[in-house]
């Protein structure tokens, strides 16, 4: 099967039916994307499929054959953060680290397809969970890097 997966084509051998976030952690070792539940309920295994917030503990890998695959190690470019990575850090989000690869990659989706989300909107559009509670910081730092994204196209006109 043949992956393409932040950009780079990856070719794997696995069984039919094994879901991606093991193709990904187990056949790649790319183990930024993290087991948490198991059955697509806590988002710790997201990653983008062209461009979509996705679960992938469920998910069988041939499903994303074919699509760009985005995981938490294709945030950001040329070894410098994304926006919404410089505001987690500036809005100190991360407590325990169970939840912040998927949410990140989770934010980053929604700031892609909603340039200046609402609070509403973050509250639909991202359900991962967070165990430590830190939603009110995870908000922030979404308009933060929203307000970076803006500030930045401005910039370049």
């Amino acid at each position: 099967m043949e992956l393409k997966i932040n950009g780079k084509i990856q070719n794997v051998d696995v069984e039919e039916g094994m879901p991606l976030l093991w193709v990904l952690r187990d056949e790649l070792n790319m183990t930024g994307t993290k087991y948490g539940c198991g059955v697509s309920s806590c988002g710790s295994c997201t990653v983008m499929l062209d461009g979509v917030a996705t679960r992938t503990c469920t998910l069988p890998a041939v499903a994303a054959e074919g699509k760009e695959i985005t995981t938490i190690e294709g945030i950001g470019a040329d070894g410098k953060m994304s926006e919404i990575q410089q505001a987690w850090v500036e809005h100190q989000v991360p407590q325990c680290g169970y939840c912040q690869s998927g949410m990140i990659v989770a934010a980053e989706a929604l700031l892609n397809e909603i340039p200046n989300p609402t609070d509403e909107e973050i509250n639909t559009k991202i359900t991962n969970i967070c165990r430590c509670g830190t939603y009110n910081r995870i908000r922030a730092a979404i308009h933060t890097a929203a307000k970076m994204r803006t500030e930045k196209s401005d910039l370049l006109g």
